[in-house]
């Protein structure tokens, strides 16, 4: 039987960076995964965006260093990953929002982010054909931006690679063998494998891993549909985000929604149903396009005769506060979650990845202990992120 200093579970947005990064510092990594490739749970239905303006020091510290791997990417390997820095803008139609995000720039800034709000002026030359009809103003943030999912993690998978992981794919975790409270093995449908770190980066099959060691994790995930257009000439720059809920008698309600131009001239969107839908259900339906094609042309008209090429649905591995769940469990010795990122997987990864290597080898600095406080199995979830 093969010995692994860490086995990671789940070859996705999480996984991999965490493959690449234990690999790059010297510790022999086994990743396993049900797929037949990298990148073929929900990591492939991510639409792509990237951002570190978030309200929570954990994500912001992660997604910081996450900005910093994807923008020098094709800079330090060659790979072309769709890296766009295109920014992020969350627009504002109410008075209640505007004092919210008045109030979050205050913290972001505080935590070194490049952000500001900015009235309607600005906002109308960010997002060009917007409503400008009751438009208050908004936040712009121009490091964050996107790339592509696929390409990325396949560039992760193949950097991993060459520092030494391996990977099997088309073998499902059956067990984790705990010998007197600490991880000794892991078993597929194909073979068994010692390890000393068993790594839960499972995604929407999260809590079905903990319940392979006897934990009860907080992870439930809801399906979102997005989807992509045809390509037209560039004209949007920042991912646009609206926070306003919309009661929908007929095909739904919402919360959120958000939608960009992406590298190749395509918008890609998706939305927030409300109330969520719970469980691993893939299939898409035929209420997700009239339901956001409605929001989106509302707020810029000039969208509506672009053509939709596609749709499809995925998971959010979600959590009762919208952070993910990260570190070391009290219960079994060389157990570590790296689970329920909330839809937030693509762009906490690669900051995660190093995170968790440095947990395995001891190596913790201030951010990292922070980051572990803050997303402990143990926190207190009633608190709940301003804009989750």
């Amino acid at each position: 039987m093969t010995d692994y200093d860490v086995i990671v579970i789940g070859a996705g947005s999480i996984g991999t960076p965490i493959a690449m990064a234990c690999a790059h510092d010297g510790l022999k990594v086994l990743v396993i995964d049900k797929y037949p490739s990298v990148s073929q749970g929900d990591n492939k239905h991510a639409i792509g965006g990237i951002r570190a303006t978030h309200t929570q020091k954990a994500k912001i510290y992660l997604c910081q260093r996450s900005i910093e791997i994807f923008s020098t990417w094709k800079e330090k390997y060659g790979d072309d990953i769709g890296w766009v820095q295109g920014g992020y803008t969350y627009v504002v139609y109410t008075k209640e929002h505007e004092a919210l995000f008045k109030q979050n720039v205050k913290l972001q800034k505080s935590l070194g982010l490049n952000i500001e709000y900015y009235g309607p002026e600005k906002i109308i030359e960010l997002v060009p054909g917007i409503e400008q009809e009751g438009l208050l103003g908004g936040t712009f943030s121009p490091e964050d931006g996107s790339a592509s999912p696929l390409l990325a993690l396949n560039a992760f998978y193949q950097q991993a690679v060459k520092n030494g992981a391996e990977f099997k794919f088309n073998e499902q975790v059956t067990r984790i063998s705990v010998d007197n409270h600490k991880v000794t093995s892991v078993t597929t449908d194909k073979g068994t494998y010692s390890t000393q770190y068993v790594i839960n980066a499972a995604g929407g099959f999260g809590k079905e891993i903990g319940n392979m060691v006897g934990l009860d994790l907080p992870i439930n995930p809801t399906s979102h549909e997005a989807a992509i257009t045809e390509p037209v000439k560039h004209f949007l720059d920042p991912m646009v985000v609206d926070i306003r809920p919309c009661e929908d008698n007929r095909f739904g309600h919402s919360k959120n929604y958000y939608f960009y131009q992406n590298n190749e001239g395509q918008i890609i969107f998706c939305i927030t149903p409300e109330p969520p839908f719970y469980g691993h259900d893939h299939e898409e339906t035929s209420s997700f396009l009239p339901q956001i094609a409605k929001r989106m042309i509302k707020l810029v008209p000039r969208l509506k005769n672009i053509k939709v090429r596609r749709t499809w649905r995925g998971l959010y591995p979600d959590t009762p506060d919208g952070a993910p769940i990260v570190g070391k469990v009290k219960e079994i010795e060389g157990f570590i979650n790296a689970a329920g990122p909330c839809g937030q997987g693509y762009m906490l990864g690669p900051g995660l990845g190093e995170l968790i290597s440095r947990l395995v080898r001891d190596e913790l600095n201030d951010h990292d202990k922070i980051i572990l406080d803050e997303l402990s199995l143990y926190r207190d979830f009633g608190s709940v992120e301003m804009l989750k």
